[in-house]
């Protein structure tokens, strides 16, 4: 999981998202966004593609590899955003 900053979001989606593709073990890499609500989940398919699920406001967030589900409502409880 990597919670995303303006100083390191193109390094967690570029280079070490693709470094991190390497692991043989890795079955799933997730972004969260702390400007919005927002998460994104790249999961690795049963042919070995990484398939992005995108989960907004009001949905349910479920993370395969550990099976765990929250909303993602939960996951930002008390988070406040600043105007944009």
């Amino acid at each position: 999981m990597e919670v995303l900053s303006d100083s390191t979001e193109a390094f967690d989606r570029g280079d070490k998202f693709a470094n991190y593709q390497q692991l043989q073990t890795l079955q799933e890499y997730v972004l969260i966004n702390q400007k919005r609500q927002r998460l994104e989940c790249f999961r690795r398919n049963a042919e070995g593609l990484w398939v992005l699920h995108t989960y907004t406001q009001g949905s349910e967030i479920h993370l395969a590899s550990i099976d765990f589900r929250t909303s993602i409502d939960n996951l930002y409880e008390d988070v406040s955003f600043g105007e944009t």
